[in-house]
């Protein structure tokens, strides 16, 4: 075909709502040399058939940000490109049956404060006010979106191709990708039509992502981690009752979310359209006998009622007039979902050059700012807002189709689902196992999944309540909390062993190791037989992420993450060093053992022949209970401590033998009361790229001095001139039943002014604290604020900046 680009920077797989913002958005930033490619007509998988409801909630930070910017852009895409929308805002309400929902609703309503989002509660006669046909006798309350609505799947996509099309990009219809390959630094994509030599490949391919997938295998790829759902729903045949509502109002009635019960509701025309996610729910293409087509163009399931039964009746119970008029239209079609039903929007695990947009529940409402945050990643290679919940490499190993499979139909089942603190998801658990697992539970551990990795979040004792329903609650009080305070008593006063698999690490060596790293990272590299914290910036200075950096000779180094961050910093390494250094990863072979508390060099110095009286940020190989190891004088706990690396099957042996000689076990649970009271920063929580490494008070890890010019080092140098706009801060919390969550809304004379990045007690100081980032003139010691905890305004008093425990350091070094 003469005019088939053969050639292009970057080439999009899929023409649904997301690849086509994609497009959209790419050519907006300048990069117009791009070209979709769609198997059959726009629209023509998930979109077509998605019900286009647009609601701004969400409990995620990143989420609601992404959804906030979706809706702005539909309400003026419409002018923008000259295209006709159907976009009804009728806004929407969330029904709460319980105090517990009535809390979440709180919560959001203060994270969509803070984003400029008019989220509001709203009592019974609010409800009854606007939904005249409800009945509310047996709820507590409500939450307003009065942004919500519904918009047309078709049409957006088409406003967005048409606006991607006016500023120069192409989409090539009836054109499957057929499958790609690799030419040097290029990638070619192979269609029926021709080749497409490109720099950069984008798989938007909806439920077909994980089919694409695949073709990136040979090149360092793994297998999309999802699972298509069929989600049905139905529209009723005309109401006359709510047809002469609507034409004496001039509007619709708003959209209707009954999340305890779990479906929605919106008026469709002059009838209702009714969308459950039921328990019960049924996930396709799954097994042999029912193989994924070729194609799936337009099509649906068969109609599968029966199932909804219970949610039909309820809603009916709710709203009366849903039960007046026959069922008028079924839609059952096939819906992706990713483990947590988050979507994929980054780069693609374990590939260069590569990004996903994919598997989206929601793609409509997240469609323009997914399209936004993808083009960043494309053109960038960093986005605006910091996007980890949605990142494709918070997934490793552990994904496979059964895990998959069961975790998609527990989040489907509990779509609405309040996602508590000290809650643990059941489904897909076991995947990875240290080596002490079986002790670990044996002791009375209440397990937790870290990147598929089990770890104990606290230490039940006989008749402690572990079940699943003593967790529903946002309270800090629970079962646990006297054990977490039992344990960190003795970590304070005595000697604590946690046992930790998974720590995510990588062994560089090689000619030319250190000038690299001093390339890398912001700070200064550690002496040999001494270790650090280093931290990675991106182009502005924001934290990319921190690691612990071990210096064993001139040009060899050991760098350990955060379980969280195996994939997100394995590629960061992988990708950008230099020939001649080899990055070995020892993630799965070796486990680790912090042990610490004032009694721990007493307890240590039996069982092994190491030197304990090296200072603090040394590490030394030696044996434990006669078994080789490595000691690193740290401690997360802030006590005096280490953390004892060993090969797998070493580990038991050293772990009994510290219980042994009297060590109290202790969690994850009480590691994170331990560490915030140090004002200790957690990745992805408090270290996140919304904020640089100044504004995270890390100026003491840059080495602004060096010759190497590290990524951010401008924009860092730039901000330290000007001066931070906002500063990380330890506060005081006079919090009641539950500590401040992240993203917790700071206020000072009741404007917004910061938010928090973690909270939690702390069992030394016997406090609630909270760590934030706040408007730099009020980042002062003695400083009053308010911070907003599900729905309370509780004070918080800005505290100097050094730990709450231990303010010297002297329990640390000593």
């Amino acid at each position: 075909m003469a005019d088939f680009p053969n050639t292009a920077r970057v080439v999009i797989i899929g023409g649904g709502v997301v690849g086509t913002s994609t497009l959209y958005h790419l050519a907006k930033g300048g990069w117009s040399d791009c070209v979709l490619l769609e198997k059959n007509e726009l629209t023509a998988g998930s979109t077509w058939h998605a019900a286009g409801n647009c609601p701004n909630f969400s409990t995620s930070w990143a989420v609601m940000n992404m959804q906030r910017y979706s809706l702005d852009l539909y309400s003026r895409l419409e002018a923008e490109v000259d295209y006709p929308m159907n976009y009804h805002v009728t806004g929407s309400i969330r029904l709460g049956h319980s105090k517990e929902r009535m809390q979440e609703f709180e919560r959001a309503c203060s994270m969509g404060r803070h984003q400029g989002i008019a989220l509001d509660m709203m009592s019974l006669d609010d409800i009854k006010d606007r939904y005249p046909f409800i009945e509310t006798h047996d709820l507590a309350g409500g939450l307003w979106d009065p942004a919500d609505g519904d918009i047309d799947p078709a049409q957006l996509t088409q406003a967005l191709a048409k606006g991607a099309r006016q500023m120069g990009a192409r989409i090539e219809r009836f054109c499957p990708a057929t499958g790609i390959s690799r030419d040097g630094d290029e990638w070619i994509v192979h269609t029926d039509k021709g080749d497409i030599r490109c720099e950069k490949v984008v798989n938007a391919a909806g439920y077909y992502a994980q089919r694409v997938g695949e073709w990136f295998k040979p090149f360092g790829g793994r297998t999309v981690p999802m699972v298509t759902m069929s989600h049905q729903y139905f529209l009723t045949e005309e109401i006359g009752e709510l047809k002469d509502w609507t034409a004496a109002q001039g509007h619709k009635v708003p959209l209707l979310r009954d999340v305890d019960s779990s479906y929605y509701l919106r008026q469709d025309k002059n009838g209702l359209n009714l969308g459950p996610y039921e328990r019960n729910c049924r996930a396709h293409w799954v097994t042999p006998d029912d193989p994924m087509p070729e194609d799936f163009s337009f099509q649906l399931y068969p109609d599968d009622l029966e199932r909804l039964e219970w949610y039909i009746e309820d809603a009916m119970a709710r709203v009366p007039i849903l039960g007046s008029a026959g069922v008028g239209r079924v839609i059952n079609g096939p819906i992706p979902y990713a483990p947590d039903g988050l979507p994929l929007i980054g780069p693609m695990p374990g590939v260069t050059n590569a990004y996903e947009a994919c598997v989206f529940t929601f793609g409509i409402t997240q469609g323009g700012g997914a399209g936004k945050v993808a083009a960043e990643w494309v053109m960038h290679g960093e986005t605006e807002h910091d996007m980890w919940a949605v990142d494709p490499r918070r997934y490793t190993d552990y994904t496979d189709h059964d895990y998959c499979l069961a975790k998609a139909k527990e989040t489907y089942g509990h779509e609405y689902a309040m996602h508590f603190p000290h809650h643990e998801w059941p489904a897909g658990r076991d995947k990875k196992l240290g080596p002490n697992d079986a002790r670990v539970r044996e002791l009375g551990g209440v397990m937790g999944a870290y990147n598929g990795w089990e770890r104990a979040n606290w230490f039940a004792k006989p008749g402690d309540d572990v079940s699943e329903e003593s967790t529903q609650t946002w309270g800090r009080s629970g079962p646990w909390e006297a054990r977490i305070r039992e344990e960190c008593e003795a970590v304070r006063d005595g000697c604590g062993v946690l046992d930790l698999p998974g720590f995510s690490r990588f062994w560089l060596q090689g000619e030319g190791a250190d000038e690299w790293l001093r390339g890398f990272v912001a700070g200064a590299l550690p002496k040999i037989g001494r270790m650090n914290l280093v931290y990675v910036s991106d182009s502005r200075g924001r934290i990319k992420t921190e690691m612990s950096c071990i210096r064993l000779a001139e040009d060899s180094f050991v760098l350990i993450t955060a379980a969280t961050a195996q994939w997100h910093d394995g590629d960061l390494i992988r990708q950008s060093v230099p020939e001649g250094v080899t990055v070995n990863e020892t993630t799965t072979e070796r486990s680790a053992l912090i042990v610490t508390g004032p009694k721990s060099r007493d307890l240590l110095a039996p069982l092994t022949d190491a030197d304990l009286t090296l200072g603090w940020l040394t590490h030394q190989h030696c044996t434990v209970a006669g078994k080789p190891a490595f000691l690193a004088r740290v401690s997360f706990a802030g006590e005096l401590g280490w953390e004892v690396h060993a090969a797998n099957d070493d580990m038991p042996t050293i772990y009994d033998s510290i219980l042994d000689a009297g060590a109290t076990p202790f969690g994850m649970y009480a590691l994170d009361a331990l560490r915030i009271e140090k004002g200790y920063r957690t990745w992805k929580g408090d270290l996140s790229t919304d904020y640089t490494l100044l504004e995270g008070g890390l100026e003491r890890f840059i080495k602004f001095d060096k010759p190497q010019d590290f990524v951010g080092k401008a924009a860092l140098l730039a901000e330290k001139q000007q001066g931070s706009k906002k500063r990380f801060v330890t506060l005081l919390v006079d919090a009641e039943e539950a500590d401040a969550p992240y993203m917790s809304t700071l206020l000072h004379d009741g404007e917004v002014v910061g938010e928090t990045t973690s909270g939690g007690y702390g069992y030394r100081v016997n406090a609630s604290i909270a760590l934030g980032m706040l408007r730099a003139d009020l980042a002062t010691p003695g400083t009053e604020l308010e911070v907003d905890i599900y729905g309370k305004r509780c004070r918080a008093v800005v505290q100097p900046d050094q730990p709450l425990w231990d303010p010297q350091n002297e329990r640390l070094r000593a």
